[in-house]
């Protein structure tokens, strides 16, 4: 069966529609701000809009029909057009005059990675701050999964895109037909955005950053308007309470939020991987919490600061539980430099990085329910070697997981070490040191932001090499797809007409 091309580019024009609106919104909120750039970014805008438009109208005469290797190239190369067309509002500003790094900060956006080369964000016009933060929020349910809500519109079917853009063992619906879930995930999406912007803004934010901060937060993002990330508002403990809690939220499984709104709050509760969701976070935060107490009373180098800072205690708890939240979220916000804490503390939130947050939420990494069937899988292996003849399922909310999600389980896994390997021997190859290739392989592959090394929290990727640039992209991307989505394209059998 020959590819369908022209649907193909004929999806491409739409998701550059998209942009080009999201962009003509920054404009505007540029245009209110005065800050210099609306022209800029308008042009950016109508720019994107007219490519938009010249391909949809090439390809108005496509098959309406779409089959899944059609998917795989809408879903893979749809973030690369996405990507490069949202490239054009730094450029066009002059804020990142460098196309290779104005494309590492795209995709850091668009992949909710939250990875920069900025040095003074807080230089930044308005508008282009606010783009920033679009990219982040487009980014974190999926532009996929917000062009299908209006497929219905062209007559093409969305769950082969569907399928290819959130690839996890989760099978979840909110409702039988795809786009109308698209439309419930937007709708909760921009509800938890707009109640976190005003929650913010009352704990002594202003309008502009605590808009900024809920699209971060809510797509596990990380982009900050602020030099120092969180650690701005250190002496505003209630602000970083609020950014934990909507953390937590986006991290957990949008299927049962809804549950929650609907007032089926037994879903949740029963929930396997909720249950270990919140186990986790509370056993890693009472660990951490306790070692920074320990430490920050041992400290003659005042990394901890002042002991009294810290209070009795409260701060070593929330600088813990922000930490560990960001990085099992894969959000990436800082409130300290946690690489400077104590060699066990740089060790255990470097594991962090590959546990990832709930499937069907906006984190990335190797999510939750996947290290769940793992360890299930692992222990009736012991009861399998003693009873080679039973039968015994590997069971995920009392229901039995078929043996092909269970191997498709381990071959992620697999293929996600793996790659996690190659990313850190390429950084390695570049000439990064042993620390910091594993570090900034890990924070790519995972979505994260901060890495190690010369790459923490509290520094930036502008001086890494081009070339490690576009390798930690890449990176990016694969992790933000869940690696089968990408490397099936790598596939002699894929491109093969059948």
């Amino acid at each position: 069966m020959k590819l369908n091309y022209k649907i193909i580019f004929h999806f491409f024009g739409l998701l550059l529609l998209f942009n080009g609106g999201f962009m003509l919104l920054a404009a505007l909120l540029s245009f209110f701000y005065n800050d210099g750039v609306t022209f800029d970014l308008f042009l950016a805008g109508i720019s994107v809009l007219v490519f938009g438009v010249i391909s949809m109208l090439c390809t108005k005469n496509h098959t309406k029909e779409m089959n899944k290797r059609e998917g795989y190239l809408v879903v893979a190369f749809g973030w690369i057009v996405m990507t490069l067309s949202g490239t054009l509002p730094y450029l066009f500003t002059g804020a990142i005059p460098n196309f290779s790094n104005a494309f590492f900060e795209t995709i850091s956006g668009y992949t909710t990675t939250g990875s920069t080369i900025l040095n003074d964000i807080e230089s930044l016009p308005e508008g282009v701050l606010f783009w920033r933060s679009l990219t982040h929020w487009i980014g974190g349910m999926g532009i996929i999964v917000l062009a299908i809500a209006i497929l219905p519109l062209l007559g093409i079917g969305g769950m082969q895109l569907f399928a290819a853009e959130a690839p996890g063992p989760s099978a979840d619906k909110l409702h039988p037909r795809i786009t109308d879930t698209a439309k419930r995930l937007w709708l909760i999406y921009f509800g938890y955005t707009a109640a976190e912007t005003l929650f913010l803004s009352l704990a002594g934010m202003s309008f502009f950053d605590a808009l900024n901060h809920s699209m971060s937060t809510l797509s596990t993002g990380g982009f900050s308007t602020k030099n120092a990330s969180l650690a701005h508002w250190n002496d505003r403990p209630l602000i970083q309470y609020i950014i934990i809690l909507f953390m937590f939220l986006a991290g957990t499984n949008f299927v049962l939020s809804y549950f929650a709104f609907k007032g089926k709050i037994s879903k949740i509760v029963q929930d396997e991987e909720f249950k270990l969701y919140f186990k986790l976070i509370l056993i890693f935060t009472l660990i951490a919490a306790s070692l920074i107490y320990y430490y920050s009373y041992m400290d003659t180098t005042s990394v901890f600061d002042h002991p009294l800072v810290w209070g009795i205690g409260e701060g070593s708890f929330r600088h813990a539980l922000f930490q560990v939240v960001a990085i099992v979220t894969t959000t990436g916000f800082v409130s300290a430099d946690y690489t400077l804490w104590a060699p066990f503390l740089l060790v255990f939130f470097f594991g962090l990085m590959f546990l990832g947050g709930s499937a069907g939420s906006t984190s990335g990494g190797v999510k939750l329910v996947r290290h769940l069937i793992l360890l299930k899988n692992g222990f009736l292996e012991f009861k399998r070697s003693l009873h080679p003849s039973a039968i015994l399922p590997v069971r995920y909310n009392n229901k039995s997981v078929s043996g092909e999600i269970v191997f498709n389980v381990l071959g992620f896994f697999i293929l996600y070490m793996l790659s996690f390997i190659v990313g850190a021997l390429g950084f390695a190859i570049l000439g990064l040191d042993f620390e910091s290739a594993i570090g900034v392989a890990a924070s790519s592959l995972g979505n994260v932001g901060p890495a190690l090394g010369e790459f923490g929290p509290s520094n930036n990727f502008f001086e890494m090499p081009t070339a490690g640039k576009w390798w930690a992209a890449f990176l990016m991307l694969i992790g933000r797809l869940e690696l089968f989505t990408v490397l099936i394209l790598f596939t002699p059998f894929f491109w093969r007409n059948r």
